[in-house]
């Protein structure tokens, strides 16, 4: 069996060198793996445990078409989903098309002329500074005199408590805490960090609406920011919680009267909640929640696999491989737009999907810089599926994540580092000369 796995690395240009540092990685993870499981398996029990209360059936299996009133399946699966965040209400729909819709949803469904949003956590993700009107934007909140403020991070990327206190001094109506990094290079939060923030807040101003970015987060802690004080939380159905089977949609999950302000917005006044077909995609919402532990625990341990990799080749990751993971990003710092290429050109050729295409970096809505996606998915745009990306910007940071299987996101980080050792040539610089003699995959192999 050794002996046709590696023939297998082989026809890929893996080398014996680089798969002794992979078994070594591996090895070294054993513990870390672990955990990981023993957290999916709480998750799926959750899960599972939620499916079987509301007594989910055959007949929740079928979609509605027109305005879909009286949709069982579509209203049982928003019960399901607010029994496992803990929450009164859930809105999962798949006309909300991405995470930032689903965000943008929560946020226009919940504040009104001359509110304040405040942000906690630094500055949002890209997209969502037109949605704020940070960048100038058609529709944004902006254009509404919805005020934005902000606290920065200290420089540890933990919360300056400080900062948040000045802007608590005034009325907030919504406080927004980023979860996961995005395209950034501070931490990611703790469900145990967000609920010390989130009793902080309270404790000032108890009527404010805590809303957290969950996107990326979903099913990394045995817990969510629901169990620890949020009221209201959102991501996208082509993250951890579709499974990799869910082919659009997302999520909202809180308190009653803010999902029901949310569904508002998102079809009408009025109508809210009681319209919005399902038409024939029910069984992937379904069994895309039930498979979400497990695929986001494949994730996790990729996220993982790649940073105990590439500390060994010498390059700067956050997290660390010793780090508790509370999301499924793993930044890995290249420091030149050839090496951020050459890494999102390795894992597109690992890809079962569009393998052979080349990733380019380009202009894309809703961001400022240009960007790069590698992501040759079955679901398009899919970032629980083997996926990375990064803005075109200083210090060409790459941000992976995703995998529906461990060997899968395993063979994406080889091929990502066949392809970005290549190009340090035979340099010492990190301590790669030995290894570059071995790796000899031709850069042609994916044009």
């Amino acid at each position: 069996m050794k002996h046709e796995l590696k023939e297998s690395y082989e026809a890929l240009g893996i080398s014996n060198k680089l798969l002794e540092i992979a078994a070594k990685a591996e090895a070294d993870l054993q513990d870390a793996f672990q955990r990981v499981d023993e957290i999916a398996e709480v998750n799926q029990l959750k899960v599972l445990r939620a499916m079987q209360a509301h007594h989910v059936g055959e007949a929740h299996m079928t979609g509605t078409t027109g305005y879909g009133h009286n949709d069982l399946g579509r209203d049982t699966l928003e019960a399901v989903y607010a029994s496992v965040f803990h929450t009164e209400d859930a809105l999962v729909r798949p006309q909300i098309t991405c995470g930032t819709h689903a965000i943008a949803t929560a946020l226009f469904g919940n504040l009104r002329p001359g509110d304040t949003l405040f942000s906690a956590a630094g500055a949002p993700y890209d997209t969502l500074e037109e949605v704020i009107g940070i960048r100038a934007s058609r529709g944004s909140l902006a254009e509404y005199n919805v005020q934005y403020r902000q606290a920065d991070l200290k420089e540890d990327g933990t919360f300056d408590y400080d900062a948040i206190d000045k802007v608590l001094q005034n009325k907030v109506k919504m406080v927004t805490i980023q979860r996961s990094r995005g395209y950034s290079l501070r931490p990611s939060f703790s469900v145990s960090a967000i609920k010390e923030l989130i009793a902080y807040i309270k404790e000032r101003q108890p009527d404010v609406i805590c809303f957290v970015d969950n996107c990326y987060g979903e099913f990394t802690e045995v817990i969510e920011p629901t169990d620890v004080g949020a009221d209201l939380i959102a991501g996208s159905l082509i993250k951890n919680p579709g499974g990799g089977i869910t082919p659009c949609g997302g999520y909202l999950a809180g308190n009653k009267e803010l999902i029901e302000n949310a569904a508002a917005y998102l079809t009408s006044p009025g109508m809210g909640k009681d319209v919005g077909a399902s038409l024939g995609i029910l069984p992937s919402f379904y069994q895309g929640l039930f498979l979400s532990p497990t695929v986001t625990a494949n994730a996790v341990k990729g996220a993982l696999f790649a940073a105990r990799v590439f500390e060994t080749l010498g390059y700067a990751v956050s997290p660390s491989s010793n780090e508790e993971r509370h999301d499924i990003i793993q930044a890995i710092t290249l420091k030149t737009p050839e090496k951020l290429l050459a890494f999102c050109e390795g894992i597109q050729s690992a890809a079962p999907v569009d393998a052979h295409v080349t990733p380019v970096a380009s202009d894309m809505a809703g961001y400022g810089d240009q960007v790069v996606m590698a992501g040759g998915t079955f679901v398009s745009g899919s970032s629980i599926e083997l996926s990375a990306d990064g803005p075109m910007r200083a210090p060409y940071a790459v941000f992976f994540q995703g995998g529906l299987t461990y060997p899968h996101a395993k063979v994406g980080v080889l091929c990502a580092a066949v392809r970005v050792s290549q190009g340090d040539g035979y340099s010492d610089s990190h301590g790669l000369s030995s290894i570059m003699l071995l790796i000899h995959l031709p850069l042609s192999a994916n044009t």
